[in-house]
């Protein structure tokens, strides 16, 4: 028998347990012998009488054969995952806007004009509605946003799902679409563990901090999101970064921090001032001096805040330290 031809035996028919109709199906239905599949001619034939139970068979495997799993990875053609960061999750056709053909050559002017009426049929039909013109503008803040802020992608997909959500719960009447997009990245940012201050994200929104703040209290109660308060440990890291401070000096200011949390005196207290003055007494600690006016800029908060914190956070140390 041919290499291409796949013959049905006992191993394919499965436990005794089976029924006796996917039993018959496996069997011919005239002499009840066994059954083989020819891959060449894409037939299902009995191997004993020679019937043809079935023919024009779909063959959904590649047109390629891979003899390692490196030359089947480098032959495999697949598209781009489906993302929430599109509108259209990214499953719409793109039309370039080279006018070149597949072999890099010019198009002719007849054929340039036929490809961008394409393309303008293309772009109405991606956006067929107000609701996904809406969301295509949402996400593209989204997008710009998060690019500004030197977000991670996985931020930016849990904000598009939190927009998507806000327009799917009709939040958005009575509020602007730049508002309810920023609050999704600010809440976003804040569920993965790499929160920005309002400021901070007031500094890249269109909108201003006070309708930011109150559609983000807005958009988080109405979808019921589970955030916790911010941690000022999670701010050390990116202010360490910015300031050019060693990981010795990172890791005082985090036990400065944990020591602050444990003698309760973070209470009430803005997380993002807290992380700033624990960065700048953790600089004086280790000898890398830094000025409060580079890390009043890199955090965006004022000298004045980073005076009165430190100095409690520098209290309290010492005040372990005696104990």
């Amino acid at each position: 028998m041919s290499e291409n031809v796949r013959t049905y035996t006992a191993e394919h028919v499965g436990d005794e347990e089976e029924t006796e109709s996917s039993d018959e199906e496996l069997r011919c239905p005239e002499c009840s012998g066994q059954l083989a599949t020819d891959t060449e001619h894409g037939e299902t034939v009995c191997v004993d009488c020679g019937l043809v139970v079935e023919e024009d068979e779909i063959d959904r495997g590649p047109e390629w054969r891979a003899f390692d799993s490196k030359e089947k990875d480098n032959k495999s053609r697949v598209g781009a995952p489906t993302t929430n960061m599109m509108h259209d999750k990214g499953l719409s056709t793109n039309i370039g806007w080279q006018d070149k053909d597949a072999y890099g050559k010019s198009l002719s002017s007849r054929q340039r004009e036929k490809m961008q009426r394409l393309r303008t049929w293309n772009e109405r039909f991606r956006t067929r509605d107000s609701k996904e013109r809406n969301l295509k503008q949402a996400l593209g803040e989204i997008d710009r946003m998060a690019s500004a802020l030197g977000l991670p992608d996985n931020v930016r997909e849990t904000a598009s799902v939190i927009y998507r959500r806000a327009l799917d719960e009709d939040l958005l009447p009575g509020r602007s679409i730049e508002g309810v997009s920023t609050s999704s990245l600010y809440a976003a940012a804040r569920q993965a563990g790499t929160p920005r201050s309002l400021d901070e994200i007031a500094a890249v929104s269109r909108v201003e901090k006070d309708e930011i703040a109150r559609t983000y209290r807005y958009v988080v109660r109405e979808l019921k999101l589970e955030i916790q308060p911010a941690d000022p440990e999670s701010y050390v890291p990116r202010f360490a970064s910015d300031l050019g401070l060693s990981d010795e000096a990172e890791r005082r200011a985090r036990s400065l921090l944990d020591t602050a949390k444990s003698q309760g005196i973070h209470s009430g207290k803005s997380p993002v001032g807290l992380a700033a003055a624990a960065v700048y007494a953790a600089s004086l600690l280790v000898n890398e001096k830094v000025t409060q006016s580079e890390v009043s800029d890199v955090a965006n908060i004022s000298e004045v805040t980073i005076r009165n914190r430190y100095h409690e956070l520098l209290e309290a140390e010492d005040g372990v330290a005696l104990s």
